[in-house]
């Protein structure tokens, strides 16, 4: 699904990239705009269009929260105005 300008039935996501995430899509966040209905795989096929192979590289791995919430089905939907964390694995201890 391809990003949209703002018009009636589009949904604006903003995605917020964090650790190696953001590293690989070189900002922290970003606001998305996609013809309704959207899932979050829409919203990820659509960030992947704006970014280079290194973003490719590092989703895979991640997971997700769709307004503070974890995503496991990525054919969730995605409301308007949501917020979609992208969370790389973390190293811990």
């Amino acid at each position: 699904m391809t990003a949209v300008p703002e018009q009636v039935g589009t949904v604006s996501v903003q995605v917020r990239y964090f650790a190696g995430a953001r590293a690989a899509a070189g900002v922290p966040e970003e606001a998305v705009r996609l013809a309704a209905p959207v899932t979050v795989s829409d919203v990820l096929a659509a960030v992947l269009e704006l970014h280079d192979e290194g973003l490719a590289k590092v989703l895979p791995a991640c997971s997700f929260l769709l307004d503070g919430v974890a995503v496991r089905d990525r054919g969730t939907g995605v409301p308007a105005q949501a917020t979609l964390d992208v969370l790389p694995p973390f190293a811990g201890g």
